[in-house]
């Protein structure tokens, strides 16, 4: 008998800010991979999770929420990551909560409407709405896309997600793998550190502070029984070192206990972390500081 032809394809999600794309990747994956918040902005860069079977590779990519008018150059960095995510899919996941009436943006809806690629829509929080409402959103979406399945889902409960997997798979073109069967994310271990350190931050912190962070990993030491990990966290004034550091250092402390726990966790082995606060003065602006935190080229 012969054996199934081998499928993988690139499967892009896309939606506005803190509508659950962070959380359907990692329910599709079974695998806390993006750091997820309350706060809008949380994603920042194109992360890639991959989950491989026997035939299968699927390779999902969790975008920054659409921003309509970006403020800074980082802003706009993260804009050009949706861009490139729209061009390259085999497939386009996008996701909007129940009562979100549209895209938002104009250019993007019309991108999104003239794709040629399988187009599933995901209508998040169905838990958070009137059941009975579900057959009117769902019309309303489909007019937007007359070309798309519509689906409402609740990502954060697993519900539907093994159908949208299904759906998934069900239309991934024929292709060998892009990526070793082995791997889960074409990131490496430093991106993950300075993601989990940042998330505990944005959770932590309130007002611009969040926003004001960059945090980049410097040394990163595996032995057999520990990680020995040291991560630099850069505001952009000395005034928010100040208030991320805290009195006494308990801040920044707090901040240490919680990613380090998530860090044993995600590496499964003890972890040493140290965590240092540096002034890089207006780095959302310069293109410089952009392109070393893999904002740019």
């Amino acid at each position: 008998m012969n054996k199934p032809a081998h499928r993988a394809g690139f499967v892009n999600i896309l939606g506005s800010p803190n509508v659950g794309k962070s959380t359907l990747m990692n329910a599709l994956l079974g695998k806390r991979l993006s750091i997820i918040t309350p706060k809008a902005q949380t994603t920042r860069h194109r992360i890639l999770g991959i989950l491989n079977g026997g035939d299968f590779q699927l390779v999902l990519s969790d975008t920054p929420g659409i921003i309509r008018k970006p403020v800074y150059r980082m802003q706009e960095a993260m804009m050009g990551f949706v861009r490139s995510a729209l061009a390259d899919a085999d497939q386009v996941l996008y996701v909007a909560e129940m009562d979100q009436r549209g895209v938002g943006d104009e250019s993007l809806y019309e991108k999104i409407q003239r794709t040629d690629v399988p187009l599933l829509v995901l209508l998040n929080k169905m838990d958070q709405s009137d059941p009975a409402e579900s057959e009117t959103r769902v019309a309303h979406w489909k007019t937007l896309f007359p070309k798309a399945a519509i689906l409402p889902i609740a990502a954060r409960y697993h519900l539907n997600t093994d159908w949208v997997l299904q759906w998934i798979l069900s239309h991934l073109p024929q292709s060998p793998p892009f990526f070793p069967k082995d791997i889960w994310s074409d990131r490496p271990e430093r991106f993950f550190v300075n993601e989990i350190v940042r998330e505990k931050i944005l959770r932590n912190y309130k007002r611009e502070i969040p926003y004001a962070v960059e945090v980049e990993t410097q040394a990163f030491h595996e032995t057999e029984a520990l990680i020995r990990i040291e991560t630099h966290i850069y505001v952009e004034r000395e005034t928010q070192r100040g208030i991320l550091i805290g009195h006494g250092g308990t801040a920044l402390k707090n901040v240490g206990v919680q990613a380090r726990a998530d860090l044993q966790k995600f590496f499964s082995k003890k972890v040493y972390l140290a965590l240092y606060v540096k002034v890089d003065e207006n780095w959302r602006k310069r293109e410089d500081q952009l392109k070393r935190f893999g904002y740019t080229g």
